[in-house]
């Protein structure tokens, strides 16, 4: 009995401050006090497990991803990619819709962030779209939803956050696995793109050049080399994805101060004093997760959840669609860090008994969060983009209703076809 009231007092108070808009960090951590307090434990063992939660050798990839992503984005890459993009695909119907989608692909295996994403090249494309005769809101929905494929192709600091809570999967693996899944989401928002274009007789670009598409690739080659350096070198086996994200940061440093010139040295400063507010956010939130997890193992949780949601039904497709479906509603209440730290111990285990594979788990877990991340009511990208296009949530929600569609058709894919996500680590692991 006791055990089931210090379980309501732990989940109960947690959902409570959710709801009450408590930062999701103090919403943690406080719920872990009282949940302890409330079983008369220590509360010492908060700032053990605090500790035990970012001391870890691997998590230090963490930090360096995140310089990387904010050098190369503030080191004027942006313009450079989005040139890329419009000579590979801005000549067809919607062109700077397919131009804003291909641009994320490339600019999210540099930032890795959605966030970055949608503010970077959001502050230039939508503006950009709208002088074009793109709606707002149309232009708008383009870029959430297509800043989500930075979660998913490399290097995205999440997926080194999942591979730590998950134990035991390689970095590289999962790198590898976020390539196919990112290009389908790109290739299906196109879709639903060009339907809404060819309905709404959007412009189309300039004719297609090989020669402009060649001299693009030769401008935006050591923006694109970073990603090669990360991937190449941790799937080879040269160096661990810490060490890569190290090597990354000297390399974008160096790119955006002495090639593409983007940066100062006042300006380097200024970016550094940007990824420390990041950084202390996410530390913050792993340290406070690592000490709700403590509770939740220490309360059995995840060994209740598994048989409550198995006990539901043995079919393994309904129980697929039912996870995500738990994904997606914590997606709408909670940002993409805690749900990583706090689901996969719960879920991981269902997910692998019904035969889906740890690698391919993760990126069905990333793209979830990214889903989430588009929608109310603690949608951060949402307010991004909202906030970067100066116009009403609503109306973006609104426009974005198709996209939803897309990264649905998408994410139903990637869970009931592994070899979506399981190809490439195969295809390498030979």
């Amino acid at each position: 009995m006791g055990g089931n009231i210090a379980i309501l007092v732990l989940l109960g108070s947690f959902f409570l401050m959710v709801f009450l808009r408590f930062p999701i960090a103090y919403a943690v951590a406080l719920s872990a006090v009282f949940c302890l307090l409330s079983q008369g434990s220590s509360l010492a063992v908060i700032c053990q497990q605090m500790v035990k939660g970012i001391s870890s050798f691997s998590l230090m990839a963490v930090p360096f991803f995140i310089t990387m992503g904010v050098l190369m984005g503030s080191g004027g890459i942006s313009e450079k990619l989005i040139a890329l993009a419009n000579a590979c695909v801005g000549w067809m119907r919607g062109g700077m819709a397919m131009v804003n989608i291909v641009a994320s692909y490339f600019f999210g295996g540099i930032s890795g962030s959605a966030a970055a994403d949608t503010a970077s090249l959001g502050s230039i494309l939508i503006p950009m779209m709208v002088d074009q005769g793109y709606d707002d809101d149309f232009s708008t929905a383009v870029t959430i939803t297509s800043s989500c494929e930075g979660l998913l192709v490399p290097p995205s600091h999440n997926m080194v956050i999942y591979a730590t809570t998950a134990g035991g999967i390689s970095v590289g693996s999962l790198f590898l696995a976020g390539y196919v899944p990112g290009a389908i989401l790109a290739i299906s928002l196109m879709v639903g793109s060009y339907i809404i274009s060819v309905k709404r007789n959007y412009p189309k670009g300039d004719k297609f050049s090989i020669k402009n598409l060649v001299r693009q690739l030769g401008i935006s080659f050591w923006a694109l080399a970073a990603v090669l350096i990360v991937v190449f070198g941790v799937v080879g086996g040269v160096f661990t994805a810490t060490e890569s994200a190290a090597i990354a940061v000297i390399y974008s440093l160096i790119v955006s101060v002495f090639i593409y010139k983007g940066l100062d040295w006042k300006g380097v400063w200024n970016v550094m004093g940007d990824c420390v507010n990041t950084l202390a956010i996410v530390l913050i939130l792993i340290s406070t997760s690592n000490v709700f997890g403590y509770c939740l193992t220490s309360l059995h949780v995840p060994d209740m959840a598994a048989h409550a949601i198995t006990g539901v039904t043995s079919n393994p497709i309904i129980l697929a669609l039912l996870l995500n479906l738990i994904l997606l509603i914590l997606g709408c209440i909670m940002d993409m860090s805690p749900i990583i730290l706090i689901a996969t111990p719960i879920l991981l285990p269902i997910a692998t008994s019904i035969g889906i594979d740890p690698v391919q788990f993760g990126i069905i877990m990333v793209l979830n969060c990214g889903i989430g991340l588009l929608t109310p009511p603690v949608g951060a990208v949402l307010f991004i983009g909202s906030a970067v296009a100066k116009i009403p949530m609503e109306k973006v929600v609104k426009a974005t209703l198709p996209f939803y569609l897309c990264m649905i058709i998408t994410l139903l894919l990637i869970t009931f076809v592994p070899a979506a996500s399981l190809w490439l680590p195969s295809l390498f692991a030979k």
